[in-house]
């Protein structure tokens, strides 16, 4: 699995630092990057939130699986730095938790947002696309594969029906990827 990157000494809490300082992206850079067939997987969430952090292993699953032209990143959550490796990619898939959402794994095609301006700590997929475009002056096709959170209590663990949605969001991105 990827490494955890962390610059300067340890926090004395992690809830004195930003986010990105104490949880920053784990990129596998094992995998071939830069070539136009590319696809890269991010899956984001917090791993310490139960079903929060179906995002990152959904993403560790499908790296285990070494899937040619398939480059992984797992994140606390999507910023600015990840627009760089998005603009690379032939194409992107985003994975996340969905709170709200309906009780089934869904797929769906993004666009880029009409502006790559961020208005919150952290930034969606489609803010993510149009921050590739508008700096790097690419924007891969791209999907957003969200699974429903059924429990985001203090937990490492995910829940059984969320464990059941991992098994066919990693089946998802394997068929992709193989198309």
């Amino acid at each position: 699995m990827g490494e955890y990157f962390q610059t300067g000494p340890p926090p004395f809490s992690p809830l004195a630092l930003p986010a990105w300082q104490v949880y920053p992206a784990r990129v596998n850079q094992k995998q071939e990057t830069g070539t136009a067939r590319e696809i890269l997987v991010i899956g984001y969430g917090n791993e310490l939130r139960g079903d929060d952090g179906v995002g990152p292993k959904v993403v560790a699953a499908v790296e285990a699986l070494q899937l040619a032209g398939v480059r992984t990143l797992i994140s606390q959550q999507l910023s600015p730095e990840h627009a760089e490796p998005v603009s690379q990619a032939r194409l992107v898939v985003f994975v996340d938790a969905a709170v709200d959402a309906p009780r089934e794994v869904q797929f769906r095609k993004l666009e880029p947002a009409g502006s790559s301006q961020l208005m919150a700590h952290a930034a969606d997929p489609r803010t993510m696309l149009a921050l590739a475009r508008d700096v790097f002056g690419h924007a891969p096709e791209a999907w957003w594969l969200t699974i429903p959170a059924e429990d985001t209590g203090f937990s490492e663990e995910l829940s059984p029906p969320v464990r059941r949605h991992l098994i066919l969001a990693v089946e998802k991105i394997r068929a992709l990827a193989v198309k």
